[in-house]
Parts: C-alpha cells; structure tokens; sequence
C-alpha cells in the first residue's frame, strides 16, 4: 500500500546500540490490586544504581549490572453487558444470574435462587459503565506505565457475544462517547509524544487456526514469532510497521483491519470473531540527554574537554489483545469450517488457562509453547509488562457455566505477577544524525538566503533602472513635443506679422510716394507698435498653454483617483461574495442537521411505538394478576416472578427448583389441561419459564410438556397462552432433536395458524422465533413448507411492528442458507421454495430496511439465493440482482459484501444482465449526445 493519509509502511524493527534495563519502583502487594496512583504524574521512580548519567565506566557498569525489577500484580476489572432484545424476551420471568456491588468491588454469582458465590475484582462495572469509565480504571494505568518507557497489556476474556470487541475496538465514528479502549489510548499517546522527536508505529496481527495472519496487509498470512535468545523478548519481524502520524490515519488503520478479520454468524452472536486480534504500539520516546565527558588521552588539557549530552531513547510496546470469545458447540451452532474454528480457539483459549494456572501457583514448568496464542503473551503474563485484563459476563442465567467459568478466569489471572522493567538506550546514531540534518539545514539556509538575497538585489537594481529609462524617455518626448508646439506657434506668429506688414505696406504705398520722407518715421513707429501687440499675444497664448497643462494634470490625478476607487469597490463585491458563500454554506449546514433531527424524531416515534406495545402488554399482565390467586401453584408463581430480598439474606428464596419439590413437573403439566382459564395461564408460564433453562428441555419433553403445548395452540383461544406457549415451543426449538418432534407432531402447522389468527406483537414475534428457529434445519425444509412455514412467516409482516420483521427476516435467512447448503451438496434441485411461495418481492422490498437486524439478515437471505442459477432470471425480474449490486458495493458488513462480489463475478447469468445494461446505457448516452446538438441548434 502506498503511503498516503498521514502513514507509511515499514517492515522489520529498529535496534538501538545500547540498551538499558530499569525497574520500576513500585511497592507492590500480591493480594491487593496495583492501582494507577503507582505510577506518579512526574514519572516512576528508579533505583540510585539503576541511572544513566555520570561518566566514565562506572555509569556504564552501574547500568549494565542493573537488571532487577519490581513485582506488579496483574489487575483484572471485569465488565457486565446489559440485556439484549433476545434476553429481554428469553428471561423476561427470570433474574440476572449475577449481582454487582460496584462500591465493594464485588461479585455474587447465584448457584441457585438461595444459594450464591462472592468474588472480589479489582474494579467491578456495571451495565450502566461508561466507555471512558472502563478506559480510565483498566487502560490508563498501563497506558501511563508505557509513556514512562515500560510494556504494557490490555486483554478482553469472556464468551462469545458478552462485548469484548465493544469494549477494545469500538471507533465511535457516529458517537464519539462509544469510543474503545484502542481509539482512547491512541489519543492519549498522540498528546504525549512529539512526532518531531518520536516516533509512533503499529501492527495489527490476528491468530486464526493456530497461524498468525498481517491484518494489513492479507497475503502476509504466515508470520513468524522470533525470540531474542539474550533477553526472551519476543517479536514478530515479519508483520507490517505502520508509522502513525493522526489520529484520523490510526483509525483508517483499524477499520482496515476489522474489515479483514474472520468473523461469522451463530447462535450466539451475529457477528462472532473466529480469531484473536493482536494490536502492538510501538513506542519510541526521547528524553533528556545524559551528561558524558569527553576528555583527551593525558587529560591535561582541559580546554580539549567537551560536553555532550546524548539522547536516552525509551521503548515501550502496548499489546491490545480482542481474544476470541469462548463457546460450547451446542450452544453456539457450529457446524463444518465454523466447528474447526470454535475448536481451534477453545484450544487456545484452554493453553492460556494453563498457563495462568500454572503461573498462579508458581508452577516450576510453564506450558509457554503450547500455543502460538501464549507464546505471543509471554511478557504480559509472568514477563516484564504491566498487565490489566478485563473479563466480560453477561446477565442471562441460561449461560451461568460460560460466566462461572470467565470468573475464575479472572480469579486465577489475579494471582500472577509480573517484573516491571524500563527499557532505555543511548541514541548515539540518532544524535549525530540529527547534527549532521541541522548542519545541511544551516547551510542550504544560508546558500538560500544569500540567493534570494542576490536576486532581490539584481531585480532591485533592473526595476530601478527600468523605471529611470521610462521617466527619462517620457520626459524627453513630453519636452520635444512642447518644444515644437512652441516653435510652430512662433512660426505661425511670424507668418501673420509678415503678411500684416505687406498688406499695411500695399495700403499705404500711395501714401507713402506722395508724402515721401515726411512719412517714413511716422511707418516704422506703426511698426513698432504693430510687433510689440504681437510679442504679447504670444505672451497670453504662453500663459493660456501652462493653464490647459495644469488642467490636464489635474484630471489626470481625478482619473487615477477613480480607478482607486473602482478597485476598493471590487474588492468589496469580492468580500460580498465571500461573505454570500459563507451564508449558503450555513445554511446547507443547517438543512443538514435538520434532517439529522428529522431522523432521529422518527427514530424516537418509533421507539415510542414500541414502547406503548410494551406498557400495553404490561398493562395486560397487571390486569389479569388481580384474578383469584389458584391455590399454591399460584403462590409460588408469585414468589417465582417477583422474589423478595430477605434482610437477613440467609431465608430461601422463591425459585423454580421449591415449585419442582413442591408440586412436581407431571402436576405442573397436568394443570395445562385443567379447565380453569387462569390456572392454564399460570402453568403454562411455569412451564415457559422451565423451558427457557436447557437442563429442564430434555425433562419437559420426555413428560409430554411438548405435546400439552401444542394441544393448547390447537385448543385454546386465549392470546395470552398463545403468547407464553409459543415462547416455550420458540426455547425448546432451539435444540435439533426437539425440533424434528416439534415437525412430528404437527407443530409448524398449529404454528402458522397461530400466526394466522393471532394480531397481538408480542405473540406473533414468539411464533416467528419458533418457525425461524425451525428453518434452520436442514433436514426440516420441506416439512416447513409444506405446513405453511413459509407463508406463515409472510402472513406476520402485516402487524408491522419491528421485533416481528427481525425474527421474519431472520427465518427467511435460515431457510435460505440451508437450503443453499442443500443445493450445494446436490440434494435439492430447482427453484427456492422461497421464491415459489412469493418470499422474493418482501425480500427486495426490505433489502435496505432502516433497522440493522432486518436488513442485515435480509441481505444474508439475498446472498444465499443468488447463489443458484436456477433463481437468477426470478431475481432480474424482481430487481434482487440490483439489490445485490447495492450490497457489493455499500453494505457496512465486509463478508457480506465480499460474498455479494463473489456472487455477481461467478453467475452468468448475472454477468450477461449486466453487460446489457451497461450496453443499453452507453447506448442511450450515445443518442442523448446526438440530439443534443440539434435541439439547441433549434432553440438557437
């Protein structure tokens, strides 16, 4: 990739002459948590024998002997995430498998309903825990241990869904407050460092089946882990150096990067990372040069004697670590490659634990090498990195193994110690490298100046003379000019004078003969009258001519002084204009954030219509809990979904294991037959709520749980038990030896004339889930259609409320996926039940639905049924193979649009369509370029 956008690429790393290791000396407790306050703002403390400076020897020995450090606990924060919409429904009759006290930094974790287990973390963050909040108390501390010139590690453990790429790599582009722990440290770096004097490089590595693949650069997919044999450092040369100059470069690096990473869609999270991603920042810092002297052989001659002060260059390296989430096959649906994959990381996962382990009872043998995935975190765990490892958990009970688990994760983590080191060296290159730069910058300044100085000096010297030449020239014509003008005008006097005198002389010839000499003097003294009269007449013609000159001048000053004003009156139409643009590009700014405001006040209509489902349905339930309570099973229903805290906290709490003592799963399932309505109601919840653990599944079904479900779809005409039995079926649908009775027993026909009858939301989105559950079988696909699945799923979309088009859409991807797989493998052959049932035109129709779920899954649906050459000509048809030419190009999800590409690029009947439209267009622009011309010649 060529440099551009602030960074360039750089493969391999630096190595400085001289390097030297530092402890940080911090008074640390192994039982107690390392806080950031061990790190004051001026900087760690260093051991006396651990300085660089003095001279001579002995600051060189002191230096090279100082290789102890300080032990520092690893600090483990762990992070709750909220419920999602799917939680909501699932437990909605069930509480948090976890209870957070964040002020004691601590956690209970519930057993059972009477019974639960206390951990202590180092911090512990609730739901309600601020992005900046989880930066501050498990990043900055490390952050602030690696400006001061030591390692640092961030990692994120938990299972698959609980949020750790939320909390690590979240860009905050639309919202600035979501911004992860990645983006946040990379500010804070950039504000501390000087990118004159520094220097800031990234790499960005993923662990995919046990191979280390370049995120930046993806042909780069068999990378190597070198270790120093000196040192046991460990590095990776082969993986791509970015040099980061902006934050805007730094993030363009990351989306790269995530565009690149493996990731799929399970049970368990839509976007699930198959590989762990290794983020390094390497850290290159100056400080303050120490003082050496250098003196001459005899030391005699003190004016020999030299001061320098060498640079001391720190190298740190911050290691971000998105480790891929931990997973039980049966519950997150693995299957094939993605199988492989989940096994690979469980592996990898499982040498980490050992490690930690082995680490916390400080085990003689550590099984470093038993993974790529511990070998590349050798130094953050037992090495010589400050260490903080956040583990994140989520609420549902249905996953209380998966969350027991990353506890003791964290627990076992708490318990390891590692020996903080500085890292410093002597950057002799540097320094002369930087006087060698500033003496070519002197000079080639001075060679500059002392040019531009000539030049200036030369153009100087040749407008001077320029404008002497003009002035002189003009000077000259002007006088020649007036020197004629006077001369012709002397003449032209002359010339009168002359013929003045003839003619006086014809008239008086006579008189003059008669009267002889008497009259000769009386002529010449007319004469001299006549010549003195002319002398000043061409005095006043001399005065007149200086007057017009002045005149002249004068208008020549008042024409200057217009064109002055002509100018200021432009540059003030040029200000105006200046000024209008301005006022349009506020206005254009503020149309923008109208629409802005326009969309969000549709987000929150709807919002509000969801909610007002919500109180409706709330309203419902509070309505009907005013009947007459049946007997005890009411009671412990009571108890069951609204428990009561005990101040004492040591009485027993209502639970689903009292009412199993109590009343017994065959009674609970024989009051789904009792004639009383309200009993119904209440056990058929009982039994909902049973259902939604997967230990109870396997008992409900083997004692006809399912079976009494299904008769009351067929049976009942109340819409709350069609609610809460459909929800039921919807959990036990969930496991593929239950789904092929629920297809026995006639279920997905009782279920699309649930789906027929029904018009409340809540209880048309728990038969979508079902029958989406179902679709993604493959051995069910034309049992579903031939019950009605299908059409059930399209009959759904009239209610139109968001919650029923997700789980819609979400069925009408499963059904297209396996039946892709079928055709795939030859077992299927001609055109989609989908598309023959009329699926396609509600497909494309939704295909860029503002909702993500709906449209991310509509998307998914598309790709899967473009796939087959016998659905292409129903696609081009329909306007789907445009739809799909949207998604390859615009969709925000980079295997999507990569398999929307692939597609495209290998149909050919979709090549053909293209290149007729491409053909058409280019047709069609030919003749618009021909008619054109004529009909503004007619126009003209």
């Amino acid at each position: 990739m060529a440099a551009s956008g602030g960074y360039n690429y750089r493969y391999g790393s630096q190595r400085g002459a001289l390097r030297v290791d530092r402890p940080l000396s911090v008074n640390s407790n192994p039982k107690s948590s390392v806080k950031s306050k061990s790190l004051p703002a001026s900087g760690p403390r260093r051991n006396s024998t651990g300085s660089t400076g003095g001279g001579g020897a002995t600051g060189a020995a002191a230096s090279k002997n100082d290789n102890t450090g300080v032990l520092g606990r690893v600090r483990v924060a762990l992070r709750l995430r909220p419920r999602n919409a799917e939680e909501m429904v699932a437990d909605a009759d069930f509480a948090d498998c976890v209870e957070l006290q964040p002020e004691l930094k601590r956690l209970k974790l519930r057993k059972n309903n009477w019974d639960t287990d206390t951990y202590e973390f180092d911090e512990v963050l609730t739901e309600f825990a601020s992005q900046k909040r989880v930066y501050e108390v498990v990043a900055k501390p490390v952050l602030e241990s690696v400006l001061e010139g030591y390692n640092g590690t961030v990692m994120a453990y938990g299972q698959t869904g609980t949020g750790k790429t939320y909390t690590l790599g979240q860009l905050g582009e639309e919202d600035t407050a979501a911004r992860g722990i990645m983006v946040r440290a990379m500010e804070d770096i950039l504000a501390d460092v000087s990118l004159e004097s520094d220097s800031l490089s990234v790499s960005y590595l993923q662990l995919y089946m046990e191979t280390i693949q370049d995120l930046l650069d993806p042909a780069n997919d068999n990378i190597s882990i070198v270790e120093d044999p000196k040192t046991g450092d460990v590095s990776v040369p082969g993986a791509s150096l970015v040099e980061i100059r902006d934050q805007q470069s730094f993030v363009e690096l990351l989306r790269l990067g995530e565009a690149h990473r493996f990731a799929t869609n399970t049970k368990l999270n839509t976007e699930s990372s198959r590989s762990h991603a290794i983020l390094m920042v390497n850290v290159k810092k100056s400080v303050k040069g120490k003082d050496s002297a250098l003196s001459s052989q005899n030391g005699n001659n003190s004016h020999m004697v030299k001061s320098l002060k060498a640079p001391v260059v720190r190298k740190s390296k911050l290691v971000v670590v998105d480790l891929a989430g931990s997973e039980r096959i049966d519950k997150s649906g693995s299957e094939g490659h993605t199988l492989e994959e989940a096994k690979s990381i469980n592996l990898s996962l499982s040498a980490l634990g050992k490690c930690i382990n082995a680490l916390a009872e400080n085990s003689s043998h550590v099984p470093v090498r038993d993974s790529k995935l511990t070998r590349l975190l050798r130094d953050s765990f037992g090495g010589t990195a400050r260490t903080s490892l956040v583990v994140t958990i989520g609420p549902s009970p249905r996953h209380r193994g998966e969350t027991a688990s990353t506890i003791m994760f964290g627990q076992r983590a708490m318990k390891v110690e590692n020996m903080l080191k500085l890292k410093e060296e002597f950057d002799y290159k540097s320094l002369a490298r930087r006087l060698d730069i500033q003496l070519d910058k002197i000079i080639a300044e001075h060679e500059r100046q002392q040019k531009v100085f000539e030049d200036e000096m030369e153009r100087i010297s040749i407008e001077a003379q320029n404008r002497i030449s003009e002035v002189e020239r003009n000077y000259t014509d002007v006088l020649e000019k007036e020197r004629l003008k006077y001369q012709k005008d002397y003449m032209e006097s002359i010339k009168k004078l002359e013929e003045q005198l003839v003619m006086t002389q014809r008239k008086h010839g006579s008189e003059k003969i008669t009267n002889g000499h008497e009259d000769d003097g009386f002529n010449v003294a007319s004469s001299k009258e006549s010549c003195r009269l002319h002398v000043e007449e061409i005095d006043d013609l001399t005065k007149l001519l200086q007057k017009e000159t002045m005149l002249r001048k004068a208008v020549e000053e008042e024409v200057h002084n217009l064109k002055s004003q002509l100018t200021q009156w432009k540059r003030s139409e040029a200000a105006g204009k200046s000024e209008i643009l301005k006022l349009r590009k506020m206005l254009e700014d503020e149309e923008h954030q109208k629409e802005k405001l326009e969309g969000e006040i549709a987000r929150l209509h709807s919002q509000l219509l969801q909610r007002s489902f919500e109180a409706d349905e709330t309203s419902q339930q509070l309505d009907r809990s005013g009947a007459e309570k049946i007997g005890a099973l009411e009671s412990l229903m009571t108890q069951v979904r609204k428990p009561q805290l005990k101040d004492s906290g040591n009485e027993e709490k209502a639970s689903i294991a009292k009412l199993f003592e109590q009343v017994g799963l065959q009674k609970i399932l024989s009051l789904l037959e009792a004639e009383d309505n309200d009993v119904r109601i209440h056990a058929v919840k009982v039994v909902a709520n049973l259902a939604a653990e997967e230990a109870n599944q396997e008992k409900i079904v083997e004692a006809g749980g399912l079976t009494s479900l299904l008769m009351l779809l067929k049976n009942s005409e109340d819409e709350t038990i069609h609610r809460v039995a459909a929800g039921a079926i919807a959990n036990l649908a969930m496991n593929e030896i239950n789904q092929e009775l629920i297809m026995t027993q006639g279920g997905i026909s009782l279920l699309s004339m649930t789906a027929a009858n029904g018009e409340d939301p809540q209880t048309l989105r728990m038969v979508a889930g079902a029958i989406a559950n179902l679709c993604g079988n493959d051995k069910l696909q034309n049992k579903i259609r031939g019950g009605g699945g299908i059409k059930a799923l399209l009959g759904m979309v009239r209610c139109g409320h968001p919650d029923v088009l997700a789980q819609v859409a979400r069925g009408i991807a499963n059904f297209a996926k396996c039946e892709s797989r079928a055709s795939t493998q030859g077992t299927k052959t001609g055109k989609s039940h989908l598309i023959e049932d009329g699926a396609l035109a509600w497909i494309v129709q939704n295909a860029n639905n503002e909702a993500a779920p709906i449209k991310r899954h509509i998307e998914l649906a598309l790709c899967h049924l473009a796939q087959h050459e016998v659905n292409a000509k129903d696609m081009i048809t329909s306007g789907a193979l445009w739809e799909l030419v949207r998604i390859s190009r615009d969709c925000s999800r980079e295997d999507i649009r990569t398999l929307a590409y692939r597609t495209l690029t290998l149909s050919p009947t979709f090549q053909a369509e293209l290149r007729l439209k491409n053909h058409h267009i280019m047709e069609t622009n030919r003749q618009n370029a021909r008619i054109n011309p004529k009909m503004q010649q007619q126009q003209a």
